[in-house]
């Protein structure tokens, strides 16, 4: 978890960063090490967010699963999954008594086997979710301005191409009944203290730069950030990691 505010602050060394042939991991600041915790909040009376942040040491990936637990069901998405962590992720989505509606991926991963299919053989009623414009199959292909609801909470797209050219950032959303502070899932348009790089998968620098200028550091300034990658292990992972 990044507060939005200190990326913002950032903005000369990014732009460097992003119109380097290669960004990821090379960092961009000397960022303060945060605690990565567990994330939950009711917006409303009828509405609740359980958050959990989950992650693979291998290909240090970021896993985020989400769920309304304010509906009878708790449906819940899965950000990101990775194929060896499957197992992990689908005993705590038991765990915590969740139904798991859509595996989501922010993009097509070069360094790690997204754990979608995986999950579809072992839950069939999941759906897998990726960008129209990455061309990879899927269940639902997702395009910018799309929400993706689960339960009464519901992700907004946002695409953010650069890194590949069909990345995209998945937002809480803004309106009363959604959790606050907003949320936003970058995949590897920002990754700790770096952001993914831009010289292979169709990436551009020019475009990632712009995708994140527009829209990553136009939301509001408290918002949450979670980065798809931490590869240098500069942030302490606890609370809501396993």
């Amino acid at each position: 978890m990044v507060p939005l505010r200190l990326y913002r602050h950032l903005i000369p060394q990014l732009a460097a960063a992003a119109r380097s042939p290669s960004c990821a991991p090379r960092p961009i600041s000397r960022l303060p090490a945060l605690a990565m915790a567990a994330y939950g909040t009711g917006a409303c009376a009828d509405s609740k967010l359980l958050f959990r942040q989950l992650f693979e040491k291998e290909s240090s990936t970021y896993t985020y699963l989400l769920a309304d637990v304010g509906d009878p069901e708790k449906p819940a998405v899965l950000i990101d999954p990775v194929d060896r962590t499957v197992d992990r992720d689908l005993n705590l989505i038991k765990e915590l008594g969740l139904k798991l509606i859509y595996a989501m991926n922010t993009h097509v991963h070069a360094d790690h086997v997204t754990g979608t299919g995986l999950i579809k053989t072992k839950l069939p009623g999941a759906k897998s979710v990726i960008s129209k414009a990455s061309g990879a199959k899927a269940d639902h292909s997702v395009e910018h301005g799309d929400k993706i609801y689960f339960g009464k909470l519901f992700l907004e797209v946002r695409a953010t191409p650069g890194h590949t050219a069909g990345c995209v950032t998945y937002v809480t959303g803004d309106s009363p009944d959604q959790p606050s502070p907003r949320m936003a899932f970058t995949g590897d348009a920002l990754i700790i203290r770096a952001c993914g790089r831009t010289d292979f998968q169709g990436g551009s620098s020019d475009q990632l730069y712009e995708s994140v200028h527009s829209q990553i550091f136009t939301l509001p300034k408290d918002t949450l950030l979670y980065p798809a990658h931490d590869y240098k292990g500069n942030y302490c992972r606890r609370g809501g990691c396993l």
